[in-house]
């Protein structure tokens, strides 16, 4: 039985990302992973957290009166004392000029549904649907299931954005039965770097990737995000192909990188990731994807390290060829709010 309700941090509508026609995104906050390049931050945390955008702060000084925990001084650069800090939101409460919101809020089961149901006369005509991501929204197995199996009640398609990471057992019997469609991250082959970028192995994340391809009730595409300097090179992608190839992916897309997440670490009084401000350069995007269609023209051979972790793997024909160009770049000029 699950012992943390699930938190929302945006319910997104209209979106033409995340999955096929128009949809309306939920994005659930917790993740056990803690990838060095993460685009949603404030989706890490399972508990509510207080962003504080300084541009907007006119210095009233209200939140200093209303926090509970003298959590807040105004003549403190970070602002907020994240030790103290519980999330409760009164400090946004009275926040005049807007600066502090509260990131997290409890949604009943049957009030997000009737939410996500709301545009259910776009999903049809577009043939869209929606879509659960995060965050990490497996973390919630039977939270997730029972809004499934009400939007499947309204024959709604229905998507989950996944890491990958996640619990077998629960996925498949209370998620996967729901589902039309999965959308999976594969960032890193190597299982150091992904210790050292993703803060955990990726053995979890690869055995349940080969379960998914295995069977044929669901749809699955796989997304390779391209992170400047850490997901980009030749190695990782030859031995995702690779991976992928023995593992009978069919759908695989490429991800251009996307800074819009930076601002939210400072929002969050977090360390701020070492990566690029701006797009990656559509002269290199189109270098990575050459690099990509070429090394799925000539097979890579196994790593020793892929068999390792992801055990005995079969080699049935590759057939993202036509498909291992398509680029979806997320929130491309959506402007990030506080």
């Amino acid at each position: 039985m699950e012992t943390r309700r699930p938190l929302i941090v945006d319910i997104k509508r209209d979106s033409r990302e995340d999955g096929p026609g128009i949809r309306t995104v939920a994005f659930f906050k917790g993740c056990p992973l803690r990838c060095a390049f993460c685009h949603n931050p404030e989706a890490q945390e399972t508990g509510p957290e207080i962003a504080f955008a300084e541009e907007r702060c006119i210095q009233c000084g209200e939140c200093v009166k209303a926090c509970p925990r003298a959590a807040i001084a105004l003549e403190n650069f970070d602002r907020i004392d994240r030790s103290r800090c519980d999330g409760c939101g009164q400090c946004a409460a009275v926040c005049r000029g807007g600066a502090l919101r509260v990131i997290g809020a409890y949604w009943p089961v049957e009030k997000l549904a009737e939410a996500l149901l709301r545009d259910a006369a776009f999903y049809r005509h577009s043939g869209g649907g929606v879509t659960l991501s995060g965050g990490e929204c497996t973390m919630f197995p039977a939270y997730v299931q029972d809004v499934l199996r009400r939007l499947k009640a309204h024959n709604i398609h229905v998507a989950v954005e996944t890491s990958g990471h996640f619990e077998w057992k629960a996925f498949s019997r209370k998620i996967l039965p729901h589902l039309d469609l999965v959308l999976i991250d594969l960032k890193l082959a190597d299982r150091a770097e992904s210790i050292r970028y993703l803060s955990q192995s990726n053995e979890s994340i690869l055995h349940n990737l080969r379960r998914l391809l295995a069977q044929d009730t669901v749809e699955v595409r796989v997304r390779i995000p391209l992170i400047p300097g850490i997901t980009d090179s030749y190695g990782n992608l030859a031995a995702i192909v690779d991976f992928l190839r023995a593992a009978g992916a069919h759908d695989v897309s490429l991800l251009p990188y996307n800074p819009l997440g930076l601002a939210m670490y400072r929002r969050l009084g977090r360390h701020v990731p070492d990566l690029p401000s701006s797009f990656t350069a559509p002269e290199r995007e189109q270098e990575l994807f050459k690099i990509f269609r070429g090394i799925i023209a000539e097979p890579t051979k196994h790593t020793d390290e892929l068999i390792r972790t992801a055990g005995t793997i079969r080699q049935p024909p590759f057939a993202a060829q036509q498909q291992a160009t398509t680029c979806s770049r997320k929130c491309l000029t959506e402007e990030r709010e506080l």
